[in-house]
């Protein structure tokens, strides 16, 4: 595999010549995270001193330091150099510490974290006497207690040493101004008049990508530009990640009354998730790229996916709720969203013809590389990597022709594979290929496939007619005429009279889980609420806001199967009206903006699409996992995974250079040193990790080991697909064996949290 594709970045040793005749001042940060180093790392130590999880890790701005946070309630500071502990302070926080980070300006004195207590606390180093687990107690420079929810992330600003962002769960993110004050009180209270929330999304998620924002949107993860300050970027628990502007904001408010959201600059999701409506899927984490032009987004449940910030109104990458329907319709004239920048049918000019011919000459060996693996039925990952690296590194210098060739050839790869969204991966495919071209068979005869395979067979009858039309002698297609004939026929029997399915209730309304909870409540509940005729309006109402988390126990056995639902459930359950009382106080939603003249108004906004995608991890057992940028100009893309690895990936291809064994079961945090090629992962484990280029033999899995890798690392990435599309629907499939243990639990009445575990 390796020997047939090139990695991007050059070689290292032209780079280390060219120090002497090139003046560019970005020289040097090319070769901080660069391919040759990549695909040397191994871990260099392990840093003990925690006594649970690690669920944060931050370097100071000069790499010098490092921060970390655990389920022990501690903060500890490294030092880089010595790979040792230098401080242990014991925070007082209640409960998991989730985020930590290093204040600006203020010579790394000042720490701050937030935890799974609510609350946002700040200490003063310098006020610190001892060394290591000596001096463990000290006082909190500052304490805010305004969240009603866990505080999931922190932003702080480059350069400015008087505030700390906090984003939390209770759908608010607040601005903390050390100069204002240096605590609050409890959120509850009656004197609690905090004016310091800069967005309220209480009243902000959205099911999908036409529908009005109403739900609360329990913010996991935020973070700030540092190229440009007054951007900020939050994701949380629906499939949009929302970009604003600081300085267009509306003044800072309490939380009193709930607020409609404000406007954002942009919205972020790929495309074959915006009209999913499922609740389930949501963000755990957000960050900018280190230019600020990218910004990076990890799905639970779901892959890694780069966006572009800078996509100006009519943009390629911009897409509506019709351009979602569109894309899977038959038409004969295709118009409508571009879902990839247009390609020029002559290379380059600055390019000589000699290079332009033997780029074309590779690409078309590659093209027929991968259409080799289609035709014979192996390695498909291997076909499709090849056709990635034509389509991502090379598209700008190819013709039309070998494009389509090639957009028809990763179509077919990937419906072969299936792996989870391969099928929609595909559709793109076909949709590009078809405005090359019109009539092409391949085209229309794989986009038929897609949609069978996605369940929508009335459009795959449309485009496998299509094929037909263009193939009249092919067997193939008027088999799957048929077949596609049978499925839609099948359907509509499924399907009761009035074009429900026959499995639900003749009411028509699918039993809830705040049916089986709360069952004996619902009066009670209608009766606070205002008449039944008012909420029917809305589905939310009716529903529980519910979050599965699982973690893994450190004693457990793992000789069994790795991390699929064995050891914990973490089951977070609370009703709509505890947030209404919450935020409203005895007049329910006060102030909220749901209601139905503000539907009415809503317009469904543009998006920005997808860029690319990150597969191979599984993100489903922890909220808090992290998809990070590698380098000073974030060449590469890292994400931790549930089954105790770290991936790497080159950002312009999604190709993966890098599969590391980083914790006995799940990997959480990838956070990449400012200047050296060395990077620290935690998670489960009670210790952190350090990573440097220190392997004899460059290799794609751990170690540097030597020899064959494919079936290695093709093992991992195939067990990782299996656990993405299974662990939540085995969740989800036996309801009754675990929540009926929850139905009879006593919830202490007011209780904003009546069940919660320790584990993110």
């Amino acid at each position: 595999m390796e020997s047939s594709l090139a990695f991007h970045d050059g070689n290292i040793y032209d780079f280390l010549q060219s120090r002497y005749l090139d003046v560019r001042p970005d020289v040097n940060s090319s070769l901080h995270m660069h391919s040759s180093l990549v695909r040397r790392l191994s871990q260099e130590k392990e840093l003990e001193g925690h006594q649970g999880c690690v669920n944060a890790i931050a370097w100071n701005s000069t790499g010098t330091l490092m921060i970390s946070g655990s389920d022990d309630t501690r903060i500890n500071i490294w030092s880089y150099s010595g790979r040792s502990l230098l401080h242990s302070i014991e925070t007082g926080h209640c409960a998991n510490i989730f985020c930590t980070k290093f204040i600006p300006e203020t010579s790394d004195e000042l720490v701050v974290s937030g935890a799974g207590d609510a609350e946002v606390r700040l200490f003063n180093l310098s006020r610190l006497n001892g060394r290591g687990e000596e001096d463990n107690a000290i006082t909190p420079s500052a304490m805010y207690q305004c969240h009603t929810r866990r505080v999931k992330k922190l932003a702080v600003e480059i350069g400015n040493p008087n505030m700390v962002w906090s984003a939390s769960e209770d759908g608010t993110l607040r601005q903390h101004d050390f100069r204002e004050g240096t605590s609050c009180p409890p959120a509850g209270s009656s004197h609690q008049e905090c004016r310091n929330v800069l967005l309220d999304l209480r009243s902000g998620a959205k099911r999908s990508l036409a529908d009005p924002p109403r739900q609360t949107l329990a913010l996991k993860s935020c973070d700030i530009s540092t190229t440009r300050p007054h951007l900020l970027l939050v994701g949380g628990s629906d499939a949009f990640a929302r970009l604003y502007d600081r300085r267009m904001l509306p003044p800072l408010t309490s939380s009193q009354k709930r607020m409609s959201p404000p406007p954002c600059v942009n919205y972020f999701c790929p495309m074959h998730l915006s009209d999913r409506g499922r609740s389930s899927l949501h963000l755990t984490h957000v960050a900018f790229s280190p230019d600020g032009d990218e910004v990076l987004l990890s799905y639970s449940g779901e892959h890694v996916y780069l966006m572009d910030v800078n996509c100006a109104g009519g943009s390629a990458m911009h897409y509506t709720s019709g351009d979602v329907s569109q894309l899977m319709s038959f038409s004969p004239v295709l118009g409508g969203a571009e879902l990839h920048k247009p390609t020029s049918d002559v290379f380059p000019k600055y390019l000589s013809k000699r290079r332009n011919a033997a780029r074309l000459d590779k690409c078309r060996k590659l093209v027929q590389l991968a259409q080799r693996s289609l035709e014979e039925g192996t390695n498909y990952y291997y076909g499709i990597e090849l056709c990635n690296e034509v389509l991502d590194g090379y598209g700008h210098d190819i013709g039309l022709a070998l494009k389509h060739e090639c957009l028809c050839t990763r179509a077919g790869l990937l419906l072969k594979r299936k792996w989870k969204n391969d099928a929609n991966m595909a559709v793109r495919d076909c949709y590009n290929a078809r405005r090359i071209d019109s009539s092409s068979f391949r085209a229309h005869n794989y986009m038929s496939e897609a949609l069978s395979q996605l369940g929508k067979h009335k459009e795959a009858l449309d485009f496998a007619r299509a094929a037909q039309c263009l193939a009249p002698s092919s067997s193939e297609v008027a088999e799957r005429v048929e077949s596609i004939k049978k499925d839609l026929a099948e359907e509509r029997n499924n399907k009761g009279n009035d074009g429900a399915p026959r499995s639900e209730p003749r009411g028509g309304r699918v039993l809830s889980l705040s049916d089986i909870l709360y069952r004996a409540e619902a009066n009670s509940d209608a009766s606070q609420d205002g008449p039944r005729s008012e909420r029917e309006d809305s589905d939310y109402d009716e529903e529980l806001e519910l979050d599965f988390e699982t973690s893994i126990s450190g004693d457990e056995d793992h000789d069994a199967e790795p991390n699929v639902l064995h050891g914990s459930l973490n089951l977070r359950i609370h009703r709509k009206s505890d947030s209404a009382r919450e935020n409203g106080g005895a007049n329910g939603l006060c102030g909220s903006p749901s209601s139905s003249s503000h539907n009415e108004r809503h317009q469904p906004e543009a998006v920005i699409d997808m860029k690319q995608r990150y597969l191979g991890h599984c993100n489903v057992g922890t909220d808090i996992k992290q998809a990070s940028f590698l380098g000073q100009r974030g060449e590469y893309v890292a994400s931790g995974s549930d089954d105790g690895r770290w991936f790497i990936w080159e950002k312009r291809t999604g190709r993966l250079i890098k599969m590391l064994h980083g914790d006995e079961a799940v990997v959480n945090c990838v956070q990449c040193h400012p200047s050296d090629c060395v990077v620290a992962t935690s998670g489960i484990d009670n210790t952190i990790k350090i990573w440097t280029p220190s392997a004899s033999v460059p290799s794609i899995v751990a170690g540097g080991a030597a020899g064959p890798e494919t079936s290695d690392f093709l093992v991992a990435m195939e067990g990782n697909q299996r656990r993405l599309c299974r662990n939540r629907e085995a969740i989800l499939c036996r309801p009754f064996e675990i929540l009926e243990r929850f139905r009879m639990h006593e919830f202490t009445e007011g209780s904003l949290r009546p069940f919660e575990c320790a584990q993110s």
